[in-house]
C-alpha cells in the first residue's frame, strides 16, 4: 500500500513523505536510477557518485544574481549531440515569457502532480511587484530544444534589489566600471540581449500590448552594440580549451564567418485587447516594425516557413492579406478576455499553440560551424566574458552617463 511498507515481522512503518515531482531537463537516463546505455551502447550502472553530480533543479541558473556565468550546474544535462536548437526569450515582467517557454517545452498543464519547467508569475508576486526569474534559467527538452528563460528587463523589482542606499549598483555589470544602479540596470538589459543574439538560434522578443515599443528600442541597441561578438561555434578550439585567457587575447584567438552572426528575432505582442484587433492597428504595427528594423542586422537573413516578404501572425482572418513586413510578428490576445462570442480572432490558447508550432517549424540559419551541446555551453560562457568586457558597450555606457539621464 502506498505510504507504508511491511517488514518481515508483519509490522508497518511509514515511508518518508514523497518529494516534489522532478522536472525533465535532459534524457531520462541522466536523472533516473538503474542502468543506462552508454555512448557506445554499453550498459553503465548509474552509481551513487554519478547521481550526486546531477545538480538540484533550483541551482541550474546559467547567469547568477551576481551577473556571473556558471556552466558546471547545467553541463551534466548536455551531450555531444550537434542537432539542437537554442531559443531564448527577453521582455519585461509579467508579459508571459515563462508561459510561452513552457509551451515550447511541451509542458502539459493538465497532467496532475507535474510542475512547469519555468515558474510563471503568480498573483501574489504581481501584487508585491516581484519577479520570479533570475538571471538565465535553462531547460532542455527531450527533443534537444535548449530553452533560455531570462529575468525581466526594465524591472523595478530588480532595480530595487541591486541599488545601494547611495544609489550605486551592487552588481558589477562592466568589468572595472563603478556605475549607478539605474545605469547598471540599463546595461544589464543590453548585455542580456547581446548574449541571446549571439548564442541563440531564435530570440523571442516579448512586448506588452499594442503601444509598448521599449523592446523594439532595446533590440535596435543590441544590433548597434553586438559587433565583435561571435557565435559559440566561431571560437577556435584553442580558445575553448583556454579558460584563463584575457578578453584581448580571446578576441585575437577567434575565427569569424564571412558574415557576423545574429539570432533570428520573433516579435511577440501579448495581452492584446479585442479592440486592438483592427485592420488599421495591425497595418500600423507591421509598418512600424518594418521601419524600425529596415536597416538592422535582423532583416539581412531570416528563418521560418515563409518567404522574406511575408510575416507570421496569429491575428484575425481579416488581416491575412497584410503579410508585408520582413520580420516574424505574433499577436497574442489577453488571457483574461477570451469571450469569442464577439471577438473575431483566435483564442489565447490557440494563439499560444500556433506560436509554438511556428517557432518549432522554423528552419533557421545555423551557427558558422558545427558545435555540440556541451561545447555550445562552454563557449557561451566565453562569449559572456566578451560581452561584459566589450569596449563598445562600455563606451555606450559612458555616453549614457555623460548624457545626464542617469544618476552618477
Amino acid at each position: 500500500m502506498a505510504g507504508s511498507t511491511t517488514g518481515g515481522n508483519g509490522s508497518s512503518t511509514p515511508l518518508p513523505t514523497p518529494s516534489a515531482p522532478k522536472i525533465l531537463l535532459a534524457k531520462p537516463g541522466l536523472v533516473t536510477s538503474g542502468p543506462t546505455v552508454g555512448k557506445y551502447g554499453r550498459s553503465e550502472d548509474e552509481t551513487v557518485p554519478h547521481r550526486s553530480r546531477i545538480p538540484a533543479i533550483s541551482s541550474l541558473n546559467l547567469l547568477s544574481e551576481s551577473w556571473e556565468f556558471h556552466i558546471d550546474r547545467f553541463l551534466p544535462f548536455l551531450t555531444e549531440n550537434t542537432d539542437f536548437i537554442v531559443v531564448g526569450v527577453i521582455g519585461p515582467s509579467g508579459v508571459g515569457k515563462s508561459t510561452i517557454m513552457n509551451e515550447l517545452y511541451g509542458f502539459d498543464s493538465t497532467s496532475p502532480g507535474m510542475l512547469p519547467p519555468f515558474t510563471v508569475q503568480t498573483e501574489d508576486n504581481r501584487a508585491m511587484a516581484r519577479h520570479c526569474s533570475v538571471g538565465i534559467e535553462p531547460r532542455i527538452s527531450a527533443d534537444r530544444l535548449i530553452l533560455l528563460d531570462t529575468q525581466p528587463v526594465f524591472s523595478p523589482s530588480i532595480l530595487a534589489e541591486m541599488m545601494r542606499p547611495d544609489g550605486s549598483s551592487t552588481i558589477s555589470v562592466l568589468s572595472g566600471e563603478n556605475l549607478s544602479a539605474e545605469l547598471a540596470h540599463e546595461v544589464m538589459a543590453i548585455q542580456l540581449g547581446v548574449l541571446l543574439a549571439s548564442v541563440c538560434h531564435i530570440v523571442l522578443v516579448v512586448s506588452d500590448g499594442l503601444h509598448d515599443d521599449s523592446m523594439w528600442q532595446l533590440m535596435l541597441t543590441v544590433d548597434l552594440l553586438k559587433h565583435g561578438i561571435p557565435d559559440p561555434s566561431s571560437l577556435t578550439s584553442s580558445h575553448s580549451q583556454t579558460s584563463n585567457a584575457g578578453p584581448e587575447k580571446e578576441m585575437k584567438e577567434r575565427t569569424f564567418d564571412s558574415k557576423e552572426y545574429m539570432a533570428t528575432p520573433v516579435f511577440v505582442h501579448t495581452k492584446f485587447q479585442d479592440q486592438h484587433f483592427s485592420p488599421l492597428n495591425l497595418v500600423q504595427l507591421k509598418e512600424g516594425l518594418a521601419q524600425y528594423f529596415s536597416s538592422s542586422s535582423f532583416v539581412r537573413e531570416r528563418c521560418g516557413n515563409v518567404g522574406k516578404e511575408e510575416i507570421d501572425s496569429v491575428a484575425s482572418n481579416q488581416t491575412n492579406n497584410l503579410h508585408s513586413a520582413p520580420l516574424n510578428l505574433f499577436l497574442i490576445p489577453d488571457k483574461n478576455s477570451d469571450d469569442l462570442s464577439k471577438a473575431q480572432r483566435e483564442s489565447y490558447i490557440s494563439a499560444i499553440w500556433k506560436l509554438r508550432d511556428q517557432v518549432l517549424a522554423m528552419n533557421c540559419p545555423s551557427f558558422a560551424k558545427t558545435v555540440s551541446e556541451r561545447d555550445w555551453l562552454k563557449n557561451s560562457a566565453k562569449i559572456w566574458e566578451l560581452v561584459k568586457n566589450s569596449s563598445i558597450i562600455a563606451e555606450y555606457s559612458r555616453v549614457l552617463q555623460n548624457s545626464g539621464m542617469f544618476r552618477r
